[in-house]
């Protein structure tokens, strides 16, 4: 059966002790991905108690990770979603994503709009990538692919 949380506490302490074992195991998020059949971004978001897996996956990555019983009923169930406590965020990689929202968003909104209409991209229907490719000017870049369903507003 699918259950539902509503206090996010339980899944906070569950990633807490997963990112231990990752780090104790010495293993990657690739690897608990390849674990769990499931994407390297869909996978990392459910240990850090974003998503649900099904139980097949959670005993995967229970088992790669150590982790005992009671994490693979956390795993299966159905978070409290959205992982930034109080406001603007302190962490500087997360910042710099709340950043580029603050000076793209607007213009993201006008775009998508233009080409869509009136409506939102989903975060359900979604998909997430990221890649690191050379930069020619010298070092490194990161690609994120942010993939999601265009979903219309119905006039009801």
């Amino acid at each position: 059966m699918v259950h539902a949380q509503f206090d996010p506490t339980a899944r906070r302490e569950l990633a807490v002790a997963a990112v231990e074992a990752k780090i104790v195991k010495d293993v990657t998020w690739q690897q608990i991905a390849d674990a769990a059949g499931f994407s390297v971004a869909y996978t990392t978001a459910a240990v850090l108690g974003q998503h649900a897996l099904p139980e097949p996956a959670a005993r995967a990555v229970a088992g790669l990770l150590g982790l005992d019983e009671d994490a693979v009923r956390l795993l299966r169930t159905i978070p409290t979603r959205g992982s930034i406590d109080g406001g603007i965020p302190t962490d500087p990689t997360i910042y710099r994503f709340h950043e580029m929202l603050q000076v793209y968003g607007t213009t993201l909104k006008a775009l998508v709009h233009e080409e869509f209409g009136d409506g939102i991209i989903s975060a359900i229907n979604f998909k997430l990538d990221v890649k690191k490719v050379a930069d020619p000017e010298g070092g490194e870049r990161a690609v994120i692919t942010l993939d999601g369903k265009y979903l219309p507003t119905k006039p009801f």
